[in-house]
């Protein structure tokens, strides 16, 4: 039999790798991508926090379980890698996360303070105590929009507005087709990042009412500090493969900033500002009948 696997952590990995127009398959042990002249190319999976599956991408059931296995989503997106049409779960499997993710999102004041203490490190200043979740909107949509024309004048992007329409791609000018394309790979390694804390992407503070509310939660913690500038810069770049230029310039960007070690703990610190103990088990549960492995991975890998 072959030796249980180990999970690389999070921050050791690379963040993330695009796919197009092949097969994935595990053959002979490893997990490659076979493309239609059955030319094999190997992806070293689990040393990858995240794979954007483009049109033309298919998976085999025995690659699912091995990307499952050792922590590396997979998500299915659009062309260029925008729109976002499903996602596994390799993590997700700390129950008592979750019910602390829910506890404070359920206490209007625990979730006033972990919201305060997100915009807090958005404005990089101290936010008064007595602003309401309401008059924190209402600053960012100002900052974010004085940030775009900033970001803009910097690089020489000609800018109007933020303006995307996920039906119709081609429609968008230049610099909103990179701001899209970059946000996409910043969510793609945050709801990677937030599986493997053992968290739930639905369950936001700011962002409400849709499946990845935390994950844009998390995301808007970094965006103006990684993805933006980068996206500006290829816009006024004017590539022949803007797409591509932006998922090359995030990949760099990431690794430069090594995101990927930052973001489960400024998860952590966000939620320990809401100031609620993490719940314990109740007393008459039932514990599990085989005491668990030491993890060598994130607390939310499955294996």
């Amino acid at each position: 039999m072959l030796p249980p696997l180990k999970p690389i952590p999070i921050k050791e990995r690379v963040s993330l790798v695009f796919l197009e127009r092949g097969e994935l398959d595990v053959i002979d042990g490893a997990f490659v991508l076979v493309d239609k002249n059955g030319v094999r190319t190997q992806i070293p999976v689990g040393s990858v926090a995240c794979m954007m599956l483009e049109p033309g991408t298919r998976v085999s059931h025995a690659a699912v379980v091995l990307a499952s296995r050792v922590g590396c989503l997979l998500v299915w997106v659009g062309e260029a890698g925008v729109r976002l049409y499903a996602s596994g779960q390799p993590g997700g499997a700390r129950s008592d996360r979750l019910l602390y993710q829910a506890k404070l999102a359920l206490d209007e004041e625990a979730r006033l303070r972990v919201v305060q203490k997100m915009y807090e490190m958005r404005f990089a200043s101290p936010i008064p105590p007595h602003y309401r979740i309401e008059q924190l909107r209402g600053m960012e949509g100002a900052r974010v929009r004085e940030l775009y024309v900033q970001l803009a004048r910097k690089y020489g992007v000609e800018w109007t507005r933020r303006n995307y329409d996920s039906s119709a791609w081609g429609s968008g000018d230049l610099p909103n087709r990179c701001l899209s394309a970059a946000t996409a790979c910043l969510y793609g390694i945050s709801e990677a990042a937030v599986l493997a804390a053992g968290y739930a992407p639905a369950i936001g503070f700011i962002h409400t009412g849709k499946p990845l509310s935390f994950v844009y939660d998390v995301a808007d913690l970094f965006k103006f500090e990684t993805v933006v500038p980068a996206a500006f810069k290829v816009a006024a770049e004017c590539p022949h493969d803007p797409e591509r230029a932006v998922r090359l310039a995030c990949r760099d960007m990431f690794r430069e900033t090594r995101l990927l070690k930052r973001i489960i703990p400024t998860i952590e610190e966000v939620l320990a500002a809401g100031g609620l103990p993490m719940p314990e088990a109740p007393l008459d549960a039932v514990q599990p009948a085989i005491p668990e492995e030491k993890r060598l991975g994130d607390a939310g890998h499955r294996s």
